[in-house]
């Protein structure tokens, strides 16, 4: 059988095909209010927004730089959310009444954003601006001058006649604890574009008749003996209005390995020096002196702590006043659990032997803060 060869095949011409680009379909969340959230502010403040609030719905209120902007169909007397991309730095000589107002305007439920230029990030925006060492002497100038003399009693009217809180200092505490002593609960934050963006929500709670401190020495409320609140005096070491977050502090963070709220953001630098050389605790003797507290005792601790704590625990520790030194100290334990631990040892041989144990733990308290420098709780 013959073998044919067959020729090769002509190659393949390869004609180029057009390909027409596929257009994908307009986004159905867009929305004129995002537009202009977009174009004011960036992405990042429109994606943080419109994680919360559908800008598409009625009831949405948008105030800008640019003037006051509302979703199609809102009645402005019904208004559900309000966004607000104005710093509140400089919004109102009285900052709480401005939050107080939101609140009261909003139905339960309601949303409101708003961003604050906090003290760190104006202490960057200071050391970006100016040559290092002329950065400084602006820094320290302007932290007196906008954040110390609205602060004092004397100089405080003088102050909001001159400048009507145009450039208050507001830390991101303060900022979240007046939102939080005005009714409103915490949703989230975030820092973007050198602002630090928040997100509340109006719930249904008793109205605050609690008293904000801004002071240096300031007054917290403690559960004593039989469940009656006492003030605690201390020295300040966190910013002003933080009382109103510990609960979402401890809610969103937990507590850390020595028994605190863990990453509390509520404290300031020359707070934590003052802890750890115990002075925070010097007006406790006031106390002491009054017949609030023993010398040693169970911690004083706030309503949300004691409510923490296990109802056995609860009910054997309001039998006693608490004390200045803690259990805690004198064992050296740390932790939340340490805490209870603790305690639960210390009833246990005061029940045993009466307050005279008060005097080794006293002593056992000394060796554990000059020795071992146990930081304050």
């Amino acid at each position: 059988m013959n073998v044919i060869d067959l020729p090769e095949p002509p190659p393949v011409k390869r004609i180029p095909v057009k390909r027409t680009p596929v257009v994908p379909p307009p986004s159905t969340d867009s929305s004129p209010l995002k537009n202009i959230i977009m174009t004011e502010a960036g992405k990042g403040v429109a994606k943080f927004i419109t994680e919360q609030i559908d800008l598409c719905k009625k009831g949405v209120l948008l105030l800008s730089t640019n003037g006051q902007h509302s979703s199609p169909g809102t009645d402005l007397q019904r208004v559900r959310s309000f966004i607000d991309l104005q710093l509140i730095n400089g919004q109102t000589k009285e900052l709480d009444h401005f939050f107080q107002s939101i609140y009261s305007r909003l139905p339960d439920a309601g949303i409101y954003i708003g961003c604050v230029e906090s003290n760190s990030i104006r202490k960057e925006r200071v050391y970006r601006r100016y040559p290092r060492r002329l950065a400084r002497a602006v820094w320290h100038f302007d932290f007196v001058f906008n954040r110390v003399i609205p602060k004092l009693g004397a100089t405080r009217g003088l102050y909001r006649f001159i400048l009507p809180g145009r450039k208050h200092f507001l830390s991101k505490a303060e900022a979240l604890g007046r939102l939080s002593y005005a009714g409103f609960e915490i949703i989230g934050h975030e820092l973007i574009h050198h602002r630090f963006y928040f997100s509340v929500i109006k719930v249904n709670k008793a109205a605050n008749t609690r008293k904000p401190s801004t002071g240096l020495f300031f007054q917290m409320p403690r559960i004593s003996k039989g469940g009656k609140s006492i003030g605690i005096y201390k020295i300040r070491t966190m910013h002003p209005y933080s009382e109103f977050l510990q609960n979402y502090v401890v809610k969103m963070n937990g507590y850390n390995e020595v028994g605190k709220p863990n990453r509390d953001f509520r404290l300031t630098s020359w707070g934590k020096i003052i802890r750890k050389l115990h002075l925070d605790e010097i007006p406790q003797f006031y106390n002491l002196i009054k017949g609030d507290l023993n010398l040693v005792g169970v911690r004083p601790i706030s309503k949300f702590g004691y409510e923490s704590l296990p109802s056995d625990l609860q009910q054997e520790r309001i039998k006693y006043k608490p004390g200045c030194i803690p259990p805690n100290v004198s064992l050296g334990i740390t932790g939340f659990n340490g805490v209870i631990k603790a305690e639960r040892i210390y009833l246990s041989e005061l029940k045993k032997h009466g307050y005279i144990i008060n005097i080794k733990y006293f002593f056992m308290a000394v060796y554990q803060i000059v020795l071992r420098k146990n930081e304050s709780a």
